[in-house]
This record gives structure tokens, C-alpha cells and sequence, in this order.
């Protein structure tokens, strides 16, 4: 009976994905949150999951449903790290399995390797996923693993209500409310215990001893165990057996350290059998998205966390990317790993002035530490040595080639350089709609020019987005003007064509949309923070744990010009949308020939359009038209799955006149080209109004020549700019730029990517 409910799920599930689900609209998403729930509350069924996504993987592929295959890797993979205990047969039918996908096409064998490899480590170490993912997600220190995640959940406070935002706060309080570091590492050595020996191991009595302990005896045991998994786990010739047999051993010592033990012998197994270990919700942390630089400043923070003391200062002040450096190195707990500092002294201790030249005595350490500080020295700009370290980590590509260090004697090989290891990763989630991704567009562009400038977060962070689609049913005063000229849907735009990619996406994700929302506005019970399932905070959970593969969406540079001669021209960035729209007239004057002007040639502004047509053989060829028009949209985001992401979609509203017997009328004709770079102009010099990426927040005004075209990467500009100077031919990519990415795109993760 429970093979066969568990298997009505799963079928269940699959129908949802071909979209044939009867359930109402509002249900779909939580059908994977319930099975998931069900296998919790009685894991000794975990095995029956498994047993039954591994025979419908294996059903899918001979019946030729690749589009069940990701969906059911991604449920199968979940079951297996939250599991107390697979068995190896099991195990290695899922390994098998995911071998077989590497002669798929993409995504399934870029999937498919990945899972295999950690299949591969779990069946010789059992327990090593579920151990790595809560040590990196709560941030346990650790030698052997010492990798650190956190989640940042970025909502704009100008698009989600005040309620939204604090029922989300809300949940992940209720999520984490009882997840502190000790608790943690005995949520390990429970699992990895158990794992190991399976239905042997006495979880009660492991549990009690664990109680009773102190917390740092738990860090030993935690320290001891972690030591062993990753031992087994990262060689090549471990053996299952023996990874047993050591753990085995930590175990009887964990039982016998303390007198409760000889309630439960350690031969005894409770009659329970298998007890499943709670899998911690990763540490996240909301903000609300009112500064441009605050997401930079966030992630700088994650990596070098100043003391409570600097905190303040360091939020309450607009620091740039030297000022924050001196924060961090003027706080003491970071004197020992701050980076340096260049200065104009040469380091030595002769060149230093009279005035430092003291006599060391045997009192006069801490006159000798002030005294080699160095404080208050000239920063200068940054060499081209320097740079070529964030140069490097920009073309980590299958063309790179490995960097060595020079050969510094004869008959001595060249030792290679040590590879430069992100140990953080920070998962930013952004909430909303397509005008907060346009806001991460302009943050992500100002942030690669920032490392450009000086690297800091390149060669420390690996730096992943997601998106959950939003909308709310009460927008503000904000969303109302804009959702007047942007219909509901086309405010998600980006939200549609990652569903129509990734069926599971659409599925899970985007079926929030409407969801939070309408749980923000239920009635909170009394006991909320005694609440064990929420549902918001297990979905963000399950979405950034297994959505690794990225859709990459071009980012496009603007710029603008104005029609007073004195005012700079403004340089911006967008992803989804550029509208640009007739702007009325405020003199007088230019009011009344704007009413004749209208009379003779109909409503709108003669432009003047210059773009390079796309063409299937991909070569260059510059078109202009002269037109009458009221205004354009361009998009960036295609309509259809298949068509290609790098391309604008220009619609232009063209204005014809037709004179015929009754007299002079005018017509709207809609105009439509593909480009990717494109140059509009006033011709008479009349001003019209851009707006970018459907927020009314940024909008030009007295606009009359407009510049499109895809952005370039900073990293490659600058390596450009430096190859330039000593290549004769000024055009092709020579050297290191050959290797470099070109154009800056944003990545968005999702469970598939696009399928091909």
C-alpha cells in the first residue's frame, strides 16, 4: 500500500509537468513539497522513493520522455541527501543511470555528470552530501570542508507591499528558529553515524549522549566525523567497508563517554529502525533593495564580517571599495587577514624616517607591532600585473591555459600556481518582477566594473542568481503607474520564458507568483513560530540547492543624449525592455508647432533608425530608415524558446497618412525589426522620453538620440584597451581577449537550463 501511494505521487507529479493536472490552478507547486513532507515524516520509506524515480528514469529514457528525466533526477538526488540510509545496489542503479546521460545533449549531460560524480563519492562515503551541504549552508567551521554559503533575499520595497515583505520574514524566523551551530553538528554525526551503519546504529542513545555533552566535546565528535567522511570521500581507492569501520569506532566512543550510555548498550538498536535527521534550512537573510551599492556592500561583508563595533559605520556611510578595505582592516578582528595595501614607502626598514628609528627593548613589543603597521599609506592605481589576476578568473574556459610560475634555477621544473579557491558562495535571490531584475542588471554592470577597477570579490566569491516571479494583488502608488502602461503579465516576461524552458521551474517557481501573496494575506495563526513546515522558505530552499544551471540573458548598454548640448550624455543598462514615447511639448511656443506639426503629418516625431539587420549567416548589414512615428518598444526577451537570446525585438508604432475623398487621415502601422545594435534620432531635434526596463523610477526625459548595442564585458574592455597598444591590427582579438568573454551577461539559475 505505501509502493503504491508513493508511486500515485510520482505519477501524479509528472502529469502536473505535462500540464494535465486536474487540481486547481492555485495548487500546483506544492504536489513535490507534499512527497517530500510524506518521506519525512516516516523515512524508513526513503528507499521506496528511490527504488521507484530510479525504475521511472529508466522507464522515461526507453519510452523517450526526456522531459521527465530532469524533474525525477532532481526529486531522486533530493530523497538520496535528506535519506538516513540507502543501500549501495540502489545507489549504484542511480549512478548508472546518470553515466547514461552523458551522451545526451545539454542540459542532461552536464546533469547527469554532475550527479554522477556525487553519487560516486556517496556510495564510498555515505553521508557526504548531506554533511557538505549543512556544513557550507550554516557555515561550520571546518578544515577539511571549510566552504561557506549564505542566501540573500533582495525585494524592492517600492514593488512588494509592506505585508509581503514581513510574512516573508516572517517564515524564514520560523525556519531557522531552532537551528543553532551545536544543533547542527549533531544533525551531522547523527546522519553520518547512521548512514554508515544503518539499522545497527542506536540513534537514541546517540542522541542522549550527544545531549548530555558539552559543546565542545560535540565539536570534537563533529570535527572527528567530518575528518573521516572527507577522508573516505576524496580518495580515489577508499572502500565502503572501511569507511564503516572507522565510524564504527567514533561511534562506540561517543556511546561510552558518557554513564547514559548503559541505558543503551552499543550493540542494542531501538526498535524504532531507521530515524530520519532533519535537514537544516540554509542561513538566509532578507533586505530590502534601497540603495544602488547594497548589494556589493552586502557581499563584502559576507566575506570579511566586521565586528559589531564597525558595523554601523560601515551601513550608514556611501564607502567605495577603498574605503571599505580600510574598514575592514582597521577592525581588529581582521588584522590578521587583510589584504595589502600599496603604498609609496619601499618596505624597508632603512628608508623609514628618523622620527620611527626607536631601540628595541625587552618591554617594547607592542611599541614594535604600532610601529610596522604601516598605516596611512598613498593608495595608487592599480598595475597591470595586479589585474591580470581578475583577467584570469574572467577566462576560466576549457581555452585557458595553466599559469606557471617562472623557472627560477636550472635543472628545477616550474612549480604551477596554486589555484585560487572560493571558499564563499552567496546565492542571490532576487523577489518581484522584471523591473528588480532590471535593478540587478544595472548592480551586476557596476560591479564588474568595480572589480575591474581593483579586484576584492572575483577571486574570494562564486556568485549565483535566482528569481522568483511575484505579484502582488495591491501594488503601491509605484506599480499602479507602471502596471497603466505595462499590462500583469508583461511585467514577468523573463518568469514566462524561463517556464516555457524548464517545465520544473515553471512548476516550483513560478507558480509563487501568485502564492505568496495570497499567503502573506492569511490570517496568522497563534502559534506561527512554533510552525516546522514553511512552505515559502522549504521552496527558496529546494530552488537554490538545486537549480545550478544558468540561463544567461544578454545585457544591453544605452546610451542617451539630450537636447541641451550642455548636459552630459547618460550611459545606462538594460535587460528586458527599452520604450521610448513622444514627449509633450512644455513652452508654448513648442506647443503650438507641435498642434501644426500634427495637423500636416499626423500625431508623433520623424525619426531616424540605424541598425544591423540579423541575418541566418550572422554577417553585418547596416540599414536606416527615415519614419513617422509616436514610439518604439524593444525587447530583449524573445517570445518563443528556440529563438536566440542575444537579439532585440523592435516594434515601431509608424504613423501613415492616407488623403483620400473625404480629406486627410491618418493610420497606425506596427513596424517590427531584429537587431542587435540599433541608433535612433530625432530628426527635428524634438525632445521624447526613454524608459527602461518598465520602471517608471528610470525614465529620461528631453531625449532625441538614443544608442543601443549588446554590453561588453568590463574585464575585456580592459584587456582591449591594453592589447591595442601594441597590435598592429586594431580590430581581431589577439592574446589573452581571444579567451575572455566578450558580451556581459547575467546568469539566472534554474533546475534545466534550455533545452537544446
Amino acid at each position: 500500500e505505501v509502493e503504491s501511494d508513493i508511486l500515485r505521487r510520482v505519477r501524479t507529479l509528472l502529469r502536473e509537468v505535462d500540464g494535465h493536472h486536474p487540481a486547481c490552478q492555485c495548487d500546483r507547486g506544492m504536489l513535490r513539497w507534499t512527497l517530500h513532507k510524506k518521506i519525512d515524516q516516516n523515512p524508513s520509506n526513503s528507499s521506496i522513493l528511490v527504488r521507484i524515480l530510479v525504475k521511472e528514469l529508466e522507464r522515461a529514457e526507453r519510452g523517450d520522455f526526456r522531459h521527465y528525466i530532469i524533474p525525477l533526477l532532481h526529486t531522486l538526488m533530493y530523497t538520496l541527501i535528506k535519506a538516513p540510509c540507502i543501500s549501495d545496489e540502489l545507489c549504484g542503479r542511480a549512478y548508472n543511470f546518470c553515466k547514461k546521460l552523458l551522451t545526451l545533449p545539454k542540459p542532461f549531460c552536464t546533469i547527469g555528470l554532475d550527479y554522477a560524480i556525487r553519487l560516486k563519492t556517496e556510495r564510498t562515503a555515505p553521508g557526504t552530501l548531506y554533511q557538505r551541504m549543512v556544513i557550507s549552508e550554516q557555515s561550520l567551521k571546518s578544515d577539511p570542508y571549510p566552504y561557506q554559503e549564505k542566501i540573500f533575499i533582495f525585494a524592492d520595497p517600492e514593488l512588494l507591499s509592506e505585508v509581503i515583505c514581513n510574512a516573508l520574514v516572517t517564515d524564514m524566523e520560523a525556519a531557522q528558529v531552532s537551528q543553532s551551530p551545536r544543533a547542527c553538528m549533531c544533525y551531522v554525526i547523527i546522519h553520518a553515524m547512521q548512514a554508515a551503519l544503518g539499522e545497527g546504529c542506536n540513534i537514541t542513545g546517540l542522541k542522549n549522549s550527544l545531549q548530555d555533552m558539552p559543546t565542545s566535546d560535540v565539536e570534537h565528535w563533529f570535527q572527528q566525523v567530518v575528518a573521516a567522511v572527507e577522508c573516505a570521500g576524496n580518495r580515489a581507492s577508499a572502500d565502503r567497508g572501511q569507511h564503516a569501520v572507522r565510524l564504527e569506532k567514533i561511534y562506540h566512543a561517543v556511546l561510552s563517554s558518557l554513564q547514559a550510555a548503559s541505558l543503551f548498550p552499543p550493540g542494542a538498536a531501538p526498535l524504532g529502525g531507521l530515524q530520519g535527521t532533519p535537514l537544516p534550512n540554509p542561513s538566509m537573510s532578507f533586505h530590502l533593495w534601497t540603495e544602488d551599492d547594497q548589494l556589493w556592500k552586502e557581499l563584502v561583508l559576507f566575506i570579511h564580517p566586521v565586528s559589531h563595533s564597525c558595523e554601523p559605520y560601515c551601513l550608514s556611510q556611501d564607502l567605495d571599495n577603498f574605503e571599505i578595505q580600510d574598514m575592514i582592516s582597521d577592525c581588529e578582528c581582521y588584522k590578521q587577514t587583510r589584504f595589502s595595501v600599496l603604498s609609496t614607502d619601499s618596505g624597508i626598514e632603512r628608508d623609514l624616517p628618523a622620527a620611527a628609528e626607536e631601540p628595541f627593548g625587552p618591554c617594547s613589543t607592542e611599541t614594535e607591532q604600532s610601529r610596522l603597521q604601516r598605516k596611512g599609506g598613498i593608495k595608487k592605481k592599480t598595475s597591470p600585473l595586479q589585474s591580470m589576476a581578475f583577467l584570469q578568473a574572467g577566462c576560466n574556459g576549457p581555452g585557458a591555459k595553466t599559469l606557471v610560475k617562472p623557472q627560477r634555477r636550472p635543472g628545477i621544473p616550474p612549480e604551477p600556481a596554486a589555484p585560487l579557491q572560493r571558499l564563499h558562495t552567496a546565492r542571490i535571490v532576487l523577489l518581484g518582477d522584471d523591473r528588480i531584475l532590471g535593478r540587478l542588471a544595472q548592480a551586476y554592470h557596476s560591479l564588474r566594473k568595480r572589480e575591474t577597477r581593483r579586484v576584492f570579490l572575483t577571486l574570494r566569491l562564486n556568485l549565483q542568481f535566482y528569481y522568483i516571479p511575484v505579484m502582488t494583488g495591491q501594488p503601491n502608488t509605484l506599480a499602479v503607474a507602471d502596471h497603466a502602461a505595462t499590462g500583469k503579465e508583461e511585467l514577468c516576461e523573463v518568469a514566462r520564458y524561463l517556464g516555457r524552458a524548464d517545465l520544473w521551474y515553471e512548476s516550483n517557481i513560478n507558480t509563487l507568483c501568485h502564492m505568496i501573496p495570497k499567503l502573506a494575506t492569511m490570517p496568522s495563526s497563534p502559534s506561527k513560530h512554533l510552525v516546522t513546515d514553511p512552505f515559502i522558505t522549504d521552496v527558496i530552499a529546494y530552488y537554490v540547492r538545486m537549480g545550478t544551471q544558468p540561463v544567461c540573458f544578454q545585457v544591453y548598454a544605452v546610451k542617451i543624449f539630450f537636447n541641451d548640448p550642455a548636459q552630459e550624455p547618460a550611459e545606462d543598462v538594460f535587460l528586458t525592455e527599452l520604450h521610448t514615447q513622444v514627449q509633450e511639448s512644455i513652452f508654448p511656443r513648442e506647443l503650438s508647432m507641435t498642434k501644426k506639426k500634427t495637423t500636416l503629418d499626423g500625431p508623433g516625431i520623424d525619426l531616424t533608425i540605424t541598425y544591423r539587420k540579423v541575418v541566418v549567416s550572422n554577417r553585418a548589414k547596416e540599414q536606416k530608415i527615415s519614419l513617422h512615428s509616436t514610439g518604439l518598444v524593444m525587447k530583449a526577451i524573445p517570445t518563443d524558446e528556440a529563438e536566440d537570446l542575444v537579439c532585440l525585438n523592435v516594434n515601431i508604432t509608424e504613423i501613415v497618412r492616407i488623403n483620400n475623398l473625404s480629406g486627410r487621415s491618418f493610420s497606425a502601422v506596427a513596424n517590427r525589426l531584429r537587431t542587435r545594435s540599433i541608433k535612433i534620432k530625432s530628426t527635428e531635434q524634438r525632445p521624447f522620453t526613454v524608459c527602461l526596463d518598465k520602471d517608471s523610477r528610470r525614465t529620461y526625459r528631453n531625449v532625441i538620440s538614443v544608442e543601443v548595442s549588446p554590453c561588453l564585458e568590463p574585464s575585456y574592455c580592459l584587456q582591449k584597451t591594453r592589447t591595442m597598444k601594441f597590435s598592429l591590427n586594431k580590430t581581431e582579438d589577439v592574446g589573452l581577449v581571444k579567451c575572455m568573454p566578450k558580451s556581459l551577461l547575467l546568469p539566472i539559475n534554474t533546475f534545466a537550463g534550455i533545452i537544446q
